[in-house]
């Protein structure tokens, strides 16, 4: 029976709202609303669903003066009662944990969201219409305790995720495109930060509602508190996101250290947000950026390409901001650094590697790795020589990306550490025209242009060879021509000889 009173008692009332509605009363209707979300009889039977239903038919019954008119202590409370329905909403249609999840589950999330979507579409139209009739600022304080419950609904249910649907993710995109037209937003980045210089902007109230379901304990509960999180942080930049670094950086460390590879990469694509959005100075300040670098390092150890691919490109943007605190005195050999020990472990990584994602990941990012390190690249040079010659010995498939990117960083290794070539000579040679050979006669489907990519980049590492050995590559291919009948390479050969002969290179 208290059941039924409970959820009788909105309708009731509702019934007598269409004449004149003061706060109070309205304050009293959403209570009742929000008891039925939060009280003890929110998980028995369909108490939800009906409340869900009188909060439309108030909403609708409620003229939108009458919903953000009036001042004082009684609209206020009457507001925040309403953002903590507006909360209530958000959590009753957010996803449920990850392990609790299932199809079926997911289906009845997607219902909910759609529903929770019309009645937030309602309450915002109500809000826009009071924003082009009244003249104050009780619309601006309505918006101010609804803005971060609708927001954080938007996008957890905008986005393409298993508890979505095409419905439920239009519904929310409508909700998100009338949020931002309220509050008079051109886009989510100025929603957040503030579209004018003196405007604070909704990301730390946003921050503040995420915060409780970030912690270690409380993360995983919601599935979608980590791509809501994550998504936000990726429309603020430089320089507003400094302001927020301390809430901002414990939260991405959090995810990006997990046992779930597909979290530990949303997490290190948010650390490498805030490296490239936060001045080189906060990350310095208590010794930030060396916990970001090690917390990123290991997982170097973790053998999934993807994973591996985003440490690589944040490390890289990562070097230079530590590498503001290393100072060459000039009186003896250069410190080693972070960008050494991470060339080090890839080399390590590479040589035996025979996953080709893995492979054509390493061999991806080795050019940047030579021309950060430039001169100092000769630590290096005896394991690059194994591991170019292995990997310009194995095919690597239709694209041929892996063997592609190993003739890049040769190229590059041989401009910056040409004193060191000479010697090598004879080794690289072999290994240019093995290759030059093998991509000639390959019968595979490798496209035409592919091959064609191949042998002019094995033709410039020739080239480039000879100007570091003084010609002598020249001489030792002289023979070549006359006694090879494959065309391909004999134009290879042609190439070196007519460059070395003097016709001006670019490729130097």
């Amino acid at each position: 029976m208290e059941l039924d009173n409970a959820q009788e008692t909105p309708s009731q009332e509702d019934s007598s709202l269409c004449g004149e509605i003061s706060p109070p009363v309205l304050e009293q209707a959403f209570s009742k609303i929000l008891h039925c979300f939060t009280g003890p009889e929110a998980r028995r039977g369909n108490a939800r669903d009906v409340a869900l239903k009188d909060l439309g038919d108030l909403i609708e019954a409620t003229e939108c003066v009458r919903l953000f008119e009036g001042s004082g202590a009684q609209l206020r409370g009457m507001l925040e009662t309403l953002g903590q329905v507006a909360k209530a909403l958000e959590q009753y249609a957010a996803p449920p944990k990850e392990e609790e999840g299932g199809g079926a589950r997911h289906s009845e999330v997607a219902e909910k969201a759609a529903t929770v979507g019309l009645l937030f579409l309602k309450l915002l139209g109500k809000a826009e219409t009071a924003k082009n009739s009244l003249v104050g600022p009780a619309w601006q304080t309505g918006l101010h305790h609804l803005a971060g419950p609708v927001y954080i609904f938007a996008v957890t249910h905008s986005l393409e995720q298993p508890w979505t649907t095409p419905r439920s993710r239009e519904v929310a995109r409508e909700v998100l495109t009338l949020l931002l037209q309220v509050t008079e937003c051109g886009s989510v980045a100025g929603f957040l930060r503030g579209e004018k210089e003196d405007e604070k902007g909704r990301l730390s109230v946003i921050l503040g509602l995420l915060k409780p379901n970030l912690n270690k304990e409380s993360w995983k509960n919601n599935p979608a508190i980590k791509h809501v999180f994550s998504w936000t942080l990726q429309q603020v930049t430089r320089p507003w996101l400094s302001q927020y670094l301390e809430r901002v950086l414990p939260a991405s460390l959090l995810i990006s250290d997990d046992y779930q590879t597909e979290n530990k990469i949303l997490g290190v694509h948010c650390l490498h947000h805030i490296v490239l959005n936060v001045p080189a100075a906060d990350l310095l300040q208590y010794n930030r950026a060396q916990v970001l670098y090690h917390a990123i390092f290991n997982h170097l150890y973790t053998p999934e390409h993807h994973l591996v691919q985003a440490v690589l490109l944040c490390l890289l943007d990562l070097f230079p901001i530590l590498e503001k605190t290393v100072h060459w005195k000039g009186d003896g050999a250069r410190p080693t650094t972070h960008c050494d020990e991470v060339l080090q472990l890839i080399l390590t990584h590479m040589e035996p590697e025979h996953r080709l994602l893995l492979r054509r990941t390493y061999a991806r990012n080795l050019p940047a790795f030579v021309k950060r390190l430039g001169i100092l690249t000769v630590r290096h040079l005896k394991r690059l020589e194994r591991v170019i010659i292995g990997y310009l010995e194995v095919y690597d498939g239709p694209e041929e990306e892996a063997r592609l990117k190993i003739l890049e960083t040769l190229k590059l290794l041989m401009q910056h550490t040409w004193p060191r070539v000479s010697c090598r000579l004879v080794v690289l040679l072999k290994a240019l025209l093995k290759l030059i050979c093998d991509v000639a006669r390959d019968p595979s489907l490798t496209p035409q242009c592919v091959k064609s990519s191949l042998l002019q980049e094995a033709t410039d590492c020739l080239i480039l060879l000879d100007c570091c050995s003084q010609g002598r590559v020249k001489g030792l291919l002289a023979k070549i021509p006359q006694s090879c009948e494959d065309s391909n390479v004999v134009n290879c050969i042609r190439k070196v000889q007519q460059i070395s002969e003097g016709a001006p290179y670019d490729g130097t």
